[in-house]
């Protein structure tokens, strides 16, 4: 029995590039599963998890995957189960006591429920619970691998995880003092970050955002110093990995930047324009499942279907980050090309034309079905899906309200802009109106003094619940001198214009293309700011000064001062402009896109940068994720996105009004 971690290299020192999604996924297949074998034993085995673990093998492994690996069978650790002693056991669990105590009953005694136990700790397993184990010598002989897989983050992205924390903003942001709470949702956070650098074997330079200045007569409170402690603790637990990870680096091979949801307080609620992130605030999905009608094959009631939105539907990877009058063209250009090209698609159109259909033609047809019905079924997807979007847009004048939250982030509108638009679109929904309002806040906070909120609310008709919301954005953001003095509770980058404005407009930047996609999540002129070396030191400190690299040509080094210049066509511009401009088209590797990218750089790998990861404590928006493929493809450098949860605009107004309320369980989210 040993305890180790794998001997085999990823991240900064591997020769073949494999996309981050994909390097979780072969671990747990091929490090864990196949590596669980006993000369003795039958190939089939058992694969046990606890509740933690089997959500991090679902964002990574599909059940065949798993059964591909000789699984048989599934278990849920805390179930009864059935004695299988011809078989082996594969535990992938938490390293708790619950679990070790769980693991030992089923081992221990005269007859163990399975033959051998091959145990695979999510996280490193504290020495006291290794000697509980030893101390069994009825379940040691039975052990045929003891090891920590560090392995505890949730992949949603080829260039995201989550840390799964729903209530993260709530127990480190909220006005209650359980410092229990507190300091185990920071520590379950930074072990579950700190498991990403282990299996990419990659040690970074953590980069935090600081707390700002406060009076020396009172302490700084401790939701201001949550980036700051974070960051104390992954660094803590990375470093330890260089002497318990073989093979782990040395030295830093990449750049980690932990802020909080206070960086920004727009991007979760402004109305963004990507397919993607319409999708998700336009239609009632759950995560990334849609749910859709189709004909009954028997002729009777429509019936439900299911299907996920992800990166196994190619049309879906073309099009979610295109804006959503990009995406509806591309679409209408697809069906008629595949009209056009299928024989099956134009014997099936000449028959709704009346036509007959001739025996050869119906011969044709069977021929060319099953691609046919595979192709048309994905594309007549997404054509019902923009379609459920532009009708809604329309139905709900979200242009015109679109248009205003963009002028209002970019200085082009003010205060009367706002009132009047709540005085004539009495309309509008009560939470697109808060939305505008939180907006309006983060831009003009002097604007909710006094009682000039509850004016505002009253004219928004509004609850003094909703009230609630603008409050707890201006506790989240702190109330520092400081940060006061500078931009209330918005974060601004210039004061150029009369108007005030939450972002400095970066049109001369980027090649125009469609009407408001001119906003932008601040973080990314921030990674851009970090891959450039250029991080405001007021504003941002290291746990470990970065080294001057020095040049080799056979390993990837670090790019601070290179970058690549953008693409001569810019798919995701932010310029506004009201016609399209057009002309290429899309396809799912058409070169431009990050994961295109990063698909072909298998060969070209050195000429990447170091990884950027970015964590964002409190939930993160799908602008913030898309940001990160775009930078990828500008900066020639894979940035990950990390967070706590991932979150659509109606669950962030829902954390938001409850972020002072004490004992609110996840199921009291709703979410």
């Amino acid at each position: 029995m040993s305890l180790s971690d794998s001997e085999t290299s990823y991240g900064g020192g591997a020769s073949e590039y494999k996309p981050f999604r994909h390097i979780s996924r072969d671990r747990l297949l091929y490090e864990m599963l196949r590596s669980a074998k006993s000369g003795d034993s039958k190939a089939w085995k058992v694969l046990i998890m606890d509740k933690v673990t089997v959500k991090v093998m679902s964002h990574s492994c599909k059940m065949a995957d798993i059964t591909d690996q000789e699984v048989s069978l599934v278990e849920d650790l805390f179930r009864r189960r059935q004695p299988l002693p011809s078989l082996d056991a594969v535990y992938f669990i938490q390293p708790s006591k619950e679990n070790v105590v769980m693991f030992l009953s089923d081992m221990s005694g005269r007859e163990p429920l399975y033959k051998k136990a091959f145990i695979f700790f999510s996280s490193p397993i504290p020495k006291e619970l290794v000697n509980h184990i030893k101390c069994d010598t009825s379940v040691l002989p039975r052990i045929g691998a003891l090891r920590e897989m560090n392995l505890e983050y949730f992949p949603i992205d080829s260039q995201g995880f989550i840390t799964d924390q729903e209530t993260a903003l709530q127990e480190l942001y909220g006005n209650n003092d359980n410092a229990r709470r507190f300091n185990t949702c920071l520590n379950n956070m930074a072990i579950r970050i700190a498991t990403v650098f282990a299996s990419l074997k990659e040690l970074p330079n953590v980069w935090y955002r600081a707390a700002k200045d406060s009076d020396e007569s009172t302490p700084t409170p401790n939701r201001e110093l949550v980036p700051t402690k974070l960051a104390d603790a992954v660094w803590d637990m990375v470093s330890k990995y260089k002497s318990t990870i073989p093979n782990f680096p040395q030295s830093e091979t990449c750049d980690l930047l932990i802020v909080d949801r206070s960086i920004d307080q727009i991007a979760p609620v402004i109305h963004e324009w990507t397919y993607d992130a319409m999708c998700h605030d336009l239609l009632n999905m759950d995560g990334n499942k849609y749910t859709h009608e189709i004909p009954s094959k028997t002729g009777g009631q429509p019936e439900s279907k299911e299907v996920l939105l992800e990166e196994h539907d190619t049309v879906w990877l073309e099009l979610r980050h295109t804006h959503i009058a990009d995406a509806s063209e591309r679409l209408h250009e697809k069906f008629t090309n595949f009209v056009s090209k299928n024989k099956a698609a134009q014997i099936q159109q000449s028959g709704r034309d009346g036509s007959e259909l001739s025996t050869r033609d119906l011969q044709k047809m069977v021929q060319a079905l099953p691609q046919y019905t595979e192709q048309v079924e994905k594309i007549s997807l997404h054509v019902e899906i923009a379609g459920k979007i532009n009708k809604i847009i329309r139905d709900t004048d979200l242009r015109e309200l679109g248009q205003l939250e963009q002028d209002l982030v970019f200085g082009d509108a003010a205060a009367k802009d706002v009132i009047s638009f709540l005085r004539t679109k009495q309309n509008t929904t009560p939470e697109y109106k808060l939305r505008l309002l939180m907006i309006y806040a983060s831009v003009y906070p002097e604007k909710f003094e006094g009682d000039k909120a509850t004016k505002l609310m009253q004219l928004a008709k509004l609850s003094p619940d909703d009230m609630k919301v603008i409050s707890n954005m201006q506790l989240l953001a702190g109330s520092s001198k400081k940060k006061a003095a500078t931009s209330g509770f918005s974060l601004k980058f210039s004061n150029q214009k009369t108007t005030q404005a939450a972002r400095k407009d970066r049109t001369n930047e980027e090649e125009e293309t469609w009407s408001l996609f001119r906003f932008y999540p601040v973080i990314e002129e921030v990674i851009e700011n970090l891959s450039k070396g250029e991080l405001p030191k007021s504003d941002y400190a290291c746990k470990n000064e970065p080294t001057i690299p020095t040049v080799k040509n056979s390993t990837r080094t670090s790019t601070r001062t290179q970058t690549a210049p953008a693409p001569t066509t810019a798919p995701h511009s932010m310029r506004s402009r009201r016609t399209a401009n057009w002309a290429r088209t899309g396809t799912s590797d058409d070169g431009y896109s990050s994961d295109s990218i990063l698909k072909n750089m298998s060969s070209d790998f050195k000429k990447m940068g170091k990884r950027i990861f970015v964590f964002i404590i409190g939930g993160a928006t799908r602008s913030e994720l898309r940001v990160c493929h775009k930078l990828t493809t500008k900066l020639k450098r894979e940035v990950i996105l990390g967070t706590t949860s991932m979150d659509d605009p109606p669950q962030h107004l829902t954390k938001l009004k409850l972020l002072c309320d004490s004992n609110i369980a996840l199921d009291g989210l709703g979410i």
